[in-house]
């Protein structure tokens, strides 16, 4: 599907309610696989999270989960404690090129019966689910932060809980302690000291308790981006937020503030405002380490302001759902920009016009459509494979028609 958005100008105030955070709600939906006394409200309606849900349920030997990384590196370390259950774990093309290798090997480290089916140290993968009874493992930590939270998920479920050291610097550090955070509402023992985690054995059930997801903050992102490129006095209402968010992307709040959006936190929502306008010789920089899937859209509003921007500690974008670096270079130079990438960095020159009517490769990643679509109202844009934003916010070009996006 391909749509063209004209160029637009939104509602000077709107309000739109996000679903919850695929990230939040993966971890719990694993959470409650193993401990059946949890109920989930506010499930993101994502197709990652419908992807979960459905592998979680079935009873079948084959699981096929398309492009859901999360699902993918969350499922193998579930499925290889299933005593007795054997699970082919498959995806996409591009999955297929996405490394696990790093996870498998912590996980046959701990006694697991993981092999590979076609290339090493990719899916598809066969695992012979089992009980592992060793509780020491060393991870790199600076490859991806969800292979880490794939173990800590399932450590409690281990007959002598989990000791796993950190090798390296450690990516998008927040995210594990989201998954820390989790353990700890549902009474699950663990700490986190320097570059140790430790997560306490729990064989018996947990009491009966209701987790609520947060709306996700990544998907809140493009509307932060919208509002950037928006009049001055221009607000959205966003729902259902909180101030102590567990959520990495979470900094968008402070991160703005240097394109001119305040954020103001109320009752279970934030509302964003367009306060100020940016002086053209501001100059971002930041080190995104602890947040990669906000790069796309800081990266795309900064040149729809004629901004230059430096960003730094995106290694991890190069085995998403495309080389997201490359993919931003390709894009953004399409649409006029003088931008340049490393193999964990972007940087962006200020420029003062933007080519019309540009046609915007999303390589199947549903962030590359959502960050360029604020773009929109700087110039007429075309975006194909559009609906491919159902991986994590399935009513994206909804909700921009609602606030005054016109979309053909």
């Amino acid at each position: 599907m391909k749509l063209h958005l004209q160029k637009s100008s939104i509602k000077q105030s709107s309000k739109i309610a996000i679903t919850g955070s695929k990230s939040e709600a993966n971890r719990m939906l694993i959470l409650q696989a193993l401990y059946p006394n949890i109920s989930i409200e506010n499930l993101s309606n994502s197709d990652d999270t419908q992807l979960m849900q459905t592998a979680l349920a079935s009873k079948g030997e084959l699981i096929d989960i398309h492009h859901a990384g999360t699902a993918m590196r969350f499922l193998t370390a579930y499925f290889s404690v299933q005593e007795d259950r054997v699970t082919i774990l498959t995806g996409s093309k591009r999955m297929k090129e996405r490394p696990i290798g790093i996870l498998v090997d912590a996980l046959n480290t701990l006694g697991a019966d993981i092999s590979y089916l076609q290339n090493k140290g990719f899916p598809p993968i066969k695992i012979k689910g089992q009980k592992l009874t060793k509780h020491k493992v060393t991870l790199k930590a600076d490859v991806s932060s969800q292979y880490i939270s794939a173990l800590i998920l399932i450590a409690s479920r281990l007959k002598n809980g989990l000791e796993l050291t950190l090798d390296s610097k450690i990516t998008s550090k927040p995210y594990i302690k989201m998954t820390l955070s989790l353990l700890d509402q549902i009474g699950i023992k663990n700490s986190f000291e320097g570059n140790i985690i430790t997560v306490k054995p729990k064989q018996e059930d947990i009491r009966l308790q209701t987790l609520v997801v947060e709306s996700d903050w990544s998907s809140a992102s493009y509307f932060y981006s919208i509002v950037a490129l928006s009049d001055v006095g221009t607000r959205i209402e966003l729902s259902s937020y909180k101030e102590d968010s567990l959520q990495g992307d979470s900094v968008l709040a402070d991160i703005y503030r240097k394109f001119g959006v305040e954020t103001e936190f109320l009752d279970h929502m934030i509302v964003l405002k367009k306060v100020s306008n940016t002086n053209i010789n501001t100059s971002i920089k930041l080190d995104l380490s602890n947040a990669p899937d906000i790069a796309q859209t800081i990266a795309v509003t900064a040149f729809g302001l004629g901004l230059k921007c430096d960003l730094s500690g995106l290694h991890t974008l190069k085995i998403k759902e495309t080389d997201r670096l490359v993919a931003l270079q390709n894009e953004l130079t399409k649409l006029g920009a003088d931008i340049s990438v490393t193999n964990d960095s972007l940087s962006l020159e200020k420029s003062n016009a933007i080519n019309k009517e540009v046609c915007i490769e999303t390589y199947k990643d549903h962030r590359m459509a959502m960050a360029f679509a604020p773009l929109a109202l700087k110039t007429s844009i075309l975006i194909k494979e559009a609906d491919v934003v159902s991986k994590s916010y399935p009513d994206f070009w909804k909700d921009l028609t609602h606030i005054g996006f016109q979309i053909k």
